[in-house]
């Protein structure tokens, strides 16, 4: 038992973990189940047909070890070699329908456990775009990824391949206790001592086990969230001489992980040995047994020699399933964490009977607006934006400017008050319509890895060549339309990467355009280049120019200040 509380001390988080990644919240294996079966569903009839396939295995397995048994007795005990002519043609036929089987099997499982994965993976993705991007902006991206990969199949093999090995297991189990049975019910009964000690040890190391498995499984997140954040952030690292403070975050975590793993494993390096020293124990008895048994005529040497090969086949299948009570516990962790995801409520949905807006005049409002996130952003906010009208609207940083954005295209809901599309509540309205509706150019003007023409393009993927050189050509960029614009779009400059971005904002021809701080970053004289390119676009469309340049906000029809959460 000492034993035992060391390792379980062990498994704790050290005490300088940061819990970069929180660990998810725990599960039982029954409602884990019950969450991902109906991603199972379409494919039950092949899953059913390879669990027939892993079934019938150990029944080809038990009937060779019958005809190595009828070997012994009938052609190496008499010296008979005529006998061993339809012995052999008998194993080898039992060999070939043993390997095309074993392949089915292989084969099934893989198709469904692809299949399946595919599937949940296709729903958290799908859950995860419909979270408001500030939900997503909170988590550490690497751990969303390592969620959708090595958690996802963590899911299969809770779900389908430890079921299949279960099922293997029994049937092995069934066949093997029954030759025991025939051969000797005296031995058989003394091989099942073993049993109820493989069950307790099983139990005693599972709650360690699961311990372990959810520590790895979050320290694998932590690992992944430095390499994104480092790496996504290069250029910030370089030029803050940052790369040793970035290493030593990296080793600092990977420390964890490795810690983390050797825990893992201090728990199954233990149960490994006393699995060993029970089966040792049990084949010792076996054998003194047999011996009495063979020497008193009870048994032939090739009945002995058969008894012992089926028991060590049937230790197989009870370590399989004392194993596989502990790998449980490591997929129901990766399970937990993909779970989690998908409880993460989004606070902005559709309502069950909104309305498809085909095409809008162009009337935004904000009505009495409030909105708060640890702080009040937005205090009775009210604003009209007519259409064909280009309103500025400016403040001192945090008042509120980028929240009126989110609020206008459903990122966020106010806390009371409504906005309004063409009279619309735009709750009311379909999230696709709404957003087909008003486009955002967003501050940091975001580009896909692709063409330049690919980005233009994004919101409207059946635009022609054409359509795309238009408008490129009002925005005034001078680059071919397939000139890659690299990752992030580094390839482009500032002012660039903002000219993409308003002919992408100008092809989806939204009857209402809001552009947030489209010259962040840039120098008076790239933001001063951009002010015709931006009277362009937004022409003949409502238009709410969001910004602090007063020399950018010179170009609209009205400037609205925003002091206070309130329009002044």
């Amino acid at each position: 038992m000492r034993l035992l509380d060391r390792l379980s001390a062990s498994l704790a988080p050290a005490a300088d973990d940061d819990q970069m990644v929180a660990a998810a919240p725990a599960q039982r294996v029954r409602s884990i189940l019950r969450r991902f079966w109906p991603f199972a569903r379409p494919y039950r009839k092949r899953w059913l047909a390879g669990l027939a396939l892993a079934a019938a295995l150990p029944a080809i397995e038990a009937v060779e070890i019958w005809l190595f048994k009828s070997v012994v007795d009938d052609v190496l005990v008499p010296a008979d070699l005529a006998a061993l002519w339809p012995l052999a043609a008998a194993m080898a036929s039992l060999a070939l329908v043993g390997a095309l089987l074993s392949f089915g099997d292989e084969y099934i499982a893989t198709w469904v456990g692809e299949r399946f994965t595919l599937s949940v993976r296709a729903k958290v993705f799908d859950h995860l775009q419909r979270l408001e991007p500030d939900a997503l902006d909170k988590r550490r991206h690497g751990d969303v990824l390592s969620r959708l990969s090595g958690d996802l199949h963590a899911i299969e093999t809770l779900l389908l391949s430890a079921l299949a090995e279960a099922v293997q297991a029994a049937a092995r189990l069934i066949f093997f206790v029954g030759a025991l049975f025939l051969l000797s019910w005296k031995l058989a009964l003394a091989s099942l001592v073993v049993i109820p000690p493989l069950w307790l040890a099983a139990r005693a190391f599972g709650r360690l086990a699961r311990r372990a498995a959810r520590e790895r499984r979050r320290r694998s997140g932590t690992v992944g969230a430095v390499l994104e954040e480092a790496l996504a952030n290069t250029a910030l690292v370089q030029t803050a001489n940052a790369q040793g403070r970035e290493q030593a975050r990296l080793k600092r975590e990977a420390e964890g992980a490795s810690e983390a793993e050797l825990a893992g494993m201090r728990v199954a390096g233990l149960f490994a040995p006393v699995i060993d020293m029970i089966e040792l124990a049990g084949a010792i008895l076996i054998l003194a047994l047999g011996t009495w048994a063979l020497s008193s005529g009870d048994l032939t040497l090739g009945g002995l020699l058969a008894f012992l090969a089926y028991l060590s086949q049937l230790y197989r299948p009870l370590r399989d399933l004392t194993r596989l009570y502990t790998s449980v516990f490591e997929a129901t962790a990766g399970a937990e964490r993909v779970m989690e995801l998908l409880d993460t409520q989004p606070r902005v949905v559709e309502r069950p009977h909104a309305r498809e807006l085909t095409r809008a005049t162009g009337r935004l409002e904000l009505r009495g607006v409030h909105f708060s996130y640890d702080r009040q952003a937005l205090a009775g906010a009210s604003l009209v934006v007519p259409p064909g009208r280009f309103v500025a609207l400016t403040g001192a940083s945090g008042a509120g400017k980028s929240t009126v954005a989110k609020l206008a295209v459903r990122f966020l809901d106010p806390d009371v008050g409504t906005v309004h599309l063409d009279g619309h509540d735009v709750r009311d309205l379909t999230l696709a319509s709404l957003r087909r509706n008003v486009a955002l150019l967003l501050q940091d003007a975001p580009v896909i890895d692709g063409t330049i023409a690919d980005n233009v393009a994004y919101g409207r993927p059946d635009a022609s060549a054409e359509d795309v050189r238009r408008a490129l050509a009002v925005t005034g960029l001078d680059l071919d339309p397939a000139t890659p614009v690299g990752q992030k779009g580094r390839a482009l400059s500032g002012g660039q990467r903002r000219r993409v971005a308003m002919a992408r904002a100008l092809l989806q021809d939204a009857p209402v355009l809001i552009l947030d701080e489209p010259t962040a970053g840039l120098d008076a004289e790239a933001a001063q280049a951009l002010v015709a390119p931006l009277r362009a676009i937004a022409r003949d469309r409502a238009t709410l120019l969001i910004t602090h340049d007063p020399v950018l906000a010179q170009a609209a029809d009205e400037v609205v200040v925003l002091d206070g959460g309130r329009v002044r």
